[in-house]
C-alpha cells in the first residue's frame, strides 16, 4: 500500500472519528474518490487503535473513574463510579449483539456511497432536530438505565455507514435532555468499549487470515490518527461549551448532497 493512502485514511479517521460526521463514511468515500484499494484490516485496526488511545489519553479521569467502578460492580459494590460504568455497560450491550448477528448484512452497506450520502443527509437532519427541542438539564450523573439503553439502540444505527457512532449517541442524548457538552463526554466514553471491542474482532479476524504486516507504516497511521484524534475531541469539547451541532448538520448536509451529485448526475 503506498505511503500517502496511509497518511491521508489515518488523518481522515484521526479527525472523523469523534465528529458527529461519520467515519466510515469518510474513509470510504476518501478511498473511492482517490482510486485507492481497500486498506485492509491490518491499517484499520492501526487507526482505531490511534483514536482510542486518543480518548483515553483525554478523558483519563473519567476513564480512571470507569476502572474502579467496573471493580466495584465486580464486587457487587455500588457508588458513583460503578454507577457510570454500569450505564456504559448498559449503552454498548446493544451494538455488541447487533454486530455479533447483523455483520454479515451490514458489510455489503460499507462500499455502497449512495448509502453512506443519504444517511449522512438524513440523520443530520435528526440531529438538528435534536439539538433544537432537547432540552439542557442532565448531566452525565443523571443518566438512567432506561436513557442509557435508549442511547445504546440508536448506537446501533451507527453500523450504517454514513451515520457516525458519535452523532446518533449525541443525538439520542440531547432527546434524553443532556446538556450539548455532557452528551458528547458520554459518547465519547462509551466509544472506549465500542472502539476496543470492534478492534479486538478484527484483531482476530486479521490474526486468523495470517496476513498480520506490522512495520514503519502502521506505526504511523496510529501515531497520526492519535494526534488528530486529541485535536479533534479538544476541538469539539471546547465548541460545544457555547455553540450547537449546527456547522456539523450543514457539513453532512452539503457533502451528503455532493455525493448524490456525484452518483447520480
Amino acid at each position: 500500500m503506498a505511503l500517502i493512502q496511509i497518511l491521508v485514511l489515518a488523518i481522515v479517521q484521526g479527525i472523523t472519528e469523534f465528529l458527529p460526521i461519520s467515519s466510515s463514511g469518510h474513509l470510504v468515500v476518501t478511498s473511492r474518490v482517490m482510486g485507492w484499494p481497500d486498506q485492509g484490516l491490518t491499517v484499520d485496526i492501526a487507526v482505531h487503535v490511534g483514536t482510542l488511545l486518543a480518548v483515553i489519553l483525554y478523558f483519563w479521569r473519567d476513564v480512571g473513574r470507569i476502572a474502579l467502578g467496573t471493580l466495584r460492580l465486580a464486587t457487587f459494590r455500588g457508588g458513583a463510579d460503578a454507577r457510570l460504568a454500569l450505564m456504559l455497560l448498559i449503552a454498548t450491550m446493544p451494538v455488541v449483539i447487533a454486530g455479533f448477528f447483523g455483520k454479515p448484512y451490514v458489510e455489503p452497506l460499507f462500499r455502497n456511497v449512495a448509502v453512506i450520502a443519504w444517511a449522512t443527509i438524513g440523520f443530520a437532519i435528526v440531529l438538528w432536530v435534536a439539538d433544537r427541542i432537547g432540552m439542557t438539564l442532565h448531566r452525565i450523573e443523571h443518566v438512567t438505565g432506561a436513557s442509557a439503553l435508549i442511547i445504546g439502540l440508536a448506537q446501533v444505527l451507527a453500523l450504517i455507514p454514513g451515520t457516525s457512532r458519535s452523532g446518533i449517541t449525541m443525538t439520542a442524548a440531547r432527546m434524553m435532555g443532556m446538556e450539548r457538552g455532557e452528551a458528547a463526554r458520554f459518547s465519547l466514553l462509551l466509544s472506549i468499549p465500542t472502539i476496543a471491542g470492534a478492534g479486538l474482532l478484527a484483531g482476530r479476524d486479521l490474526y486468523q487470515s495470517g496476513n498480520i504486516q506490522l512495520g514503519y507504516d502502521v506505526a504511523l497511521a496510529v501515531v497520526l490518527s492519535f494526534v488528530m484524534a486529541i485535536g479533534a475531541i479538544a476541538f469539539l469539547m471546547n465548541w460545544l461549551q457555547n455553540a450547537g451541532f449546527g456547522p456539523f448538520v450543514l457539513y453532512r448536509i452539503a457533502l451528503g448532497g455532493a455525493l448524490l451529485y456525484w452518483i447520480y448526475i
